[in-house]
Formats: structure tokens, C-alpha cells, sequence
């Protein structure tokens, strides 16, 4: 199981929005390290639902579903998109600014590449940042 975090700005597509449709596309990534990443992930596979531009913070874990689809929204056939499902909430959101304090979370690609919209997150990263949404 590889781990993730996918950034979205809550105004245009909230983890309540995942919640409420039941099973999201996670589409119009515009960016080619985040889409090598997106075509990488595997069914199983758990992703951070990161608010970014609203909140900074993570909310809550996603599981991945559906990989190695074509973005529906790019006409060009070069873009990828994945289906995910909310998984849980966090007791207590992990914000931008407790994930820069931690020193244990200072290579996270969600700092040193803080434009990425999906982020490779490693097994360690991953602990860390689940026990701090713990509450």
C-alpha cells in the first residue's frame, strides 16, 4: 500500500462534498509530478484529504478505488484521474502550520513542493500525521 495526499480547495471540492457523493473522480490535475503520482496509485491505496487556499489543513483519509483512468475532463488523453471514497474524519484537522513545526514531517513533498496538488507521503510521514489528527 503506498500512501498519498490530494489538495483541494474547499470551495470547489470539500471532503463533505466526497462524503456526500459517496465516490469522487479526482480530475483536472493540470501538473505532471502530480499526475505521475495519480498514475502510480492502486486500488487501496490511502490518501490525506488536504484542504489547500481554505483552511491549510488535512481532514480526513481517502481511499483510493478506481486507478488508470483517463481524466474526463482533458480532451488530450494525457491527463490521468483516479475514484476515491472518504475513509474517516479527523478528531482534530492537522493543519499546514503543525506539519511545518514538526521536524519529523521537514522532507514532506507537501513543504519542500508546496504547488503539488497530489503528494507522495511516506510511511513514517503518514504515522506522524495520523496520530496528530488523533485529537
Amino acid at each position: 500500500m503506498a500512501y498519498w495526499l490530494m489538495k483541494s480547495e474547499p470551495f470547489k471540492y470539500s471532503w463533505d462534498d466526497l462524503v456526500a457523493e459517496g465516490e469522487g473522480t479526482w480530475d483536472g490535475v493540470r501538473n505532471y509530478l502530480a499526475r505521475n503520482n495519480m498514475m502510480a496509485m492502486q486500488p487501496g491505496d490511502e490518501a490525506f484529504f488536504y484542504h489547500s487556499r481554505e483552511g491549510l489543513e488535512i481532514v480526513g483519509i481517502a481511499h483510493i478505488t478506481v486507478t488508470g483512468i483517463g481524466d474526463p475532463t482533458d480532451d488530450t488523453g494525457k491527463w490521468a484521474a483516479v475514484k476515491l471514497k472518504a475513509g474517516r474524519k479527523f478528531a482534530r484537522p492537522v493543519t499546514l502550520a503543525a506539519i511545518k513545526a514538526e521536524p519529523r514531517l521537514s522532507e514532506m513533498q507537501l513543504i519542500r513542493l508546496s504547488r503539488l496538488s497530489v503528494c507522495a507521503v511516506t510511511a513514517d510521514e503518514w504515522q506522524t500525521i495520523c496520530r496528530m489528527g488523533e485529537g
